[in-house]
């Protein structure tokens, strides 16, 4: 008999990275302390950026967003799935799946557009210094935090109104730990070829754009540091981007390996746990990757926990 087709599915089945019930605890309590070294360290980030007069500049106000847009991202995520295996139940409301869905591209989108106007910061701070306040004024920082966050909200809703136009068959099984668009569209009876089509789109203006201009602004920067006589002098350059271009490094190419594992025929269960290093592993590790690339940060942390101590 084949299979029904119903427009008002009222739940998912997300069936996480393994069926193996040994593997059900080890799994709950590696996301669980992945989850709680990601919210700690993105707080203790933001705590030292607000509570240090000395890291009131653009650089870090751009990275307390950039941290707080990390909490977000691997909050829409991981949670469901650690209520998900402590219940041992593998459902999802449709809504709750739809709003995962919206969570997950604004966070998403959020970081890429952060991690570009960070770009663009680092070429005024190396490419015109004598400048750089008067262009990384407050309210510029401001404006482009607010723009950025608008652009990810329309980003946001574009990419939801693909999915919720989609009918599904009875077998709603998501191969997945949480609401993986592509995952959702092989579930959909009803022909995806155009909303594959606009997505594929969309994710070419949102990320492309932004990718455009990290590239740019790196470009400029390699070429005006290359332009310093001094071997010294180019180091201490290089060595000032060297956290952002780690982070810049990290998120395109987790998300690169997650995207390419999805295109090549692969299992889904290997995508999905390709995708733990995009979703959950990127934002707990932003943080270590700045406090060890950065003195100022170190030092606020210190003073932080030598006053909680």
């Amino acid at each position: 008999m084949e299979p029904q087709n119903i427009t008002h599915v009222s739940e998912f089945l997300l069936l996480g990275l393994s069926d193996n019930p040994e593997w059900q605890p080890i799994l709950f309590g590696l996301f669980l302390s992945m989850y709680l070294i990601s919210v700690a360290g993105n707080l203790l980030i933001i705590l030292a950026v607000t509570s240090d007069p000395h890291l009131h500049s653009p650089m870090y106000f751009f990275l307390s967003s950039l941290s707080l847009a990390d909490i977000g991202f691997i909050s829409s995520t991981v949670p469901k799935m650690l209520v998900n295996t402590q219940t041992q139940s593998k459902s999802i409301t449709y809504g709750g799946c739809l709003i995962q869905v919206s969570f997950l591209y604004l966070f998403g989108c959020l970081d890429n557009l952060l991690l570009t106007v960070m770009a663009y910061d680092w070429f005024v701070a190396i490419c015109h210094p004598l400048h750089y306040t008067v262009i990384m004024n407050p309210r510029l920082c401001g404006l482009l935090v607010l723009v950025s966050f608008f652009i990810s909200l329309l980003d946001s809703q574009l990419n939801l109104s693909t999915v919720s136009q989609l009918t599904f068959c009875t077998d709603v099984e998501i191969p997945h730990f949480f609401c993986d668009p592509p995952q959702i569209f092989n579930l959909a009876c009803s022909d995806t070829s155009i909303n594959i089509v606009l997505v594929y789109c969309i994710g070419a203006i949102f990320a492309g754009v932004p990718v455009s201009g990290i590239l740019l602004s790196y470009t400029r920067i390699a070429s005006s540091i290359l332009r310093v006589s001094s071997s010294c002098g180019k180091y201490k350059a290089f060595s000032t981007c060297g956290s952002h271009l780690s982070v810049v490094c990290l998120f395109y190419g987790t998300g690169l390996g997650v995207y390419l594992s999805s295109a090549v025929s692969s299992p889904p269960r290997k995508a999905a746990v390709a995708s733990v290093m995009y979703t959950v592993a990127t934002p707990m590790l932003n943080p270590f990757i700045y406090s060890l690339r950065s003195r100022e940060i170190n030092r606020a942390l210190q003073r932080i926990l030598s006053r909680t101590a």
